[in-house]
């Protein structure tokens, strides 16, 4: 007897990867690092308080604050290695951990003991920078790569949410708690980014057994190397070295300037600000869901919008300009971010990808105070005018050359393949 074959079943279409925002694991460390971005960001506010407050004084303020950095500096390099020594939970836990402990101790040195404060802040600082790349890493763990650039997006959404409603939550708090004890908050902030996130479960490459790994010169001059092997890694940090030292620090100078002298007051400084974060808001949403074709060279193009910033303080136009040319500038800069953040958890080898992440943190947090300290002597040798034009011409121009290294386009050493 023969019998009818069964027909196969029809292949069901792939369905969509489930959101982020929907996996538990991701919201531990979301949470995680949002507290950390909290923490980081209120600490120069908490401490201009206590200036206000006659508990530090300015010269004090900026000892203090140069120690964060130069810890930050410190840390951050040492910190991606051991991030690609060590489990990744385990370097965000102790490194959160000690910049929570840092906070007591500021607030028993305020007004007491600089010596104190200035050996706290360079804990903070060591602490923050050196779960900056871990935190990175980590994120490549908990999510899958088809997720990513939505995980990514909702990082920055978070932090850019945290500096717009920020300074008007610690207002509100300082009228009804003193600083030391806004103090003592950061530190609480600091033990949910040590306690909250979860392990990663994604499968990564093993790190090299401990009797086999070289000296820690040796490893992170293995993630410069790695680093170096991606050219558009390379030439999306000279973009970012032009952005930061130039354009960023240039504004950061000028505006509160212009809005002074110009426009006779602080609120175009206030709105500009604002806008900035709106857009940067804004951008991070668009770029949770859109693909674009070439992903490199729409990310350079964001970039490269935050030229508009210093191009609009050359002449004197309406304010709505400046306003609008900085909301311009904060939806660029996450269009450029929020890719470059998934790309490189992408392309970079698993193993050396904190070391290569505290590379990026080096250049984007390292060269703000060099071109802060170049900015204005070069303004008062040669007007302001002059140095805007010069730094807006440099956003424009190098994210522009750094695009056409090959393997920008896409941000990959392969063009992705055309979706069926």
């Amino acid at each position: 007897m023969t019998t009818t074959p069964t027909p196969a079943a029809a292949k069901s279409p792939a369905s969509p990867p489930r959101s982020v925002l929907r996996d538990l694991a991701f919201l531990r460390l979301w949470a995680g690092t949002t507290a950390s971005g909290l923490a980081t960001w209120a600490l120069p506010f908490v401490l201009g308080l206590a200036v206000l407050h006659r508990d530090l004084g300015a010269a004090g303020l900026g000892l203090v604050l140069a120690a964060r950095t130069v810890g930050f500096l410190v840390a951050v390099a040492v910190g991606g290695v051991l991030a690609d020594r060590h489990a990744r939970r385990a370097v965000v836990l102790w490194s959160a951990l000690a910049a929570a402990a840092a906070a007591p101790l500021l607030a028993a040195g305020l007004g007491r003991s600089l010596v104190l404060m200035t050996a706290a802040a360079a804990l903070a600082g060591a602490g923050q920078g050196a779960c900056r790349p871990a935190f990175q890493a980590l994120t490549a763990e908990t999510v899958d790569p088809a997720r990513r650039q939505e995980a990514n997006a909702a990082m920055t959404l978070a932090v850019r949410s945290s500096t717009l409603a920020g300074p008007a939550l610690t207002a509100l708090l300082a009228a009804v708690l003193d600083v030391r004890t806004l103090l003592l908050g950061i530190g609480l902030l600091w033990l949910v980014a040590a306690l909250v996130p979860g392990p990663g479960s994604v499968a990564t490459t093993p790190a090299a057994e401990p009797g086999r790994r070289a000296g820690f010169r040796a490893e992170f001059a293995e993630g410069i190397r790695e680093a170096r092997r991606h050219p558009w890694f390379a030439a999306g940090l000279a973009a970012l070295v032009a952005v930061i030292a130039l354009g960023y620090s240039a504004t950061s100078v000028a505006l509160p300037l212009i809005s002074r002298d110009r426009y006779g007051s602080t609120w175009v400084l206030a709105a500009a600000m604002t806008a900035y974060t709106v857009g940067a808001l804004g951008g991070a949403l668009v770029i949770a869901r859109w693909r674009p074709r070439s992903q490199g060279w729409a990310a350079f193009a964001g970039l490269a919008a935050y030229g508009f910033a210093p191009l609009s303080l050359v002449l004197p136009v309406h304010p709505v300009v400046v306003v609008a040319a900085y909301a311009v500038a904060g939806i660029g800069i996450e269009l450029f971010n929020v890719p470059w953040f998934t790309a490189t958890q992408r392309e970079v080898a698993p193993d050396k990808l904190a070391r290569v992440s505290s590379l990026d943190f080096l250049v984007s947090y390292g060269l703000a105070p060099v071109g802060l300290a170049l900015i204005a002597p070069a303004v008062g040798a040669f007007g302001v005018a002059p140095v805007l034009g010069v730094c807006a011409a440099a956003c424009f121009l190098v994210p522009a050359g750094a695009a056409l290294v090959p393997t920008a386009r896409h941000f990959s050493r392969t063009a992705p393949k055309a979706a069926d």
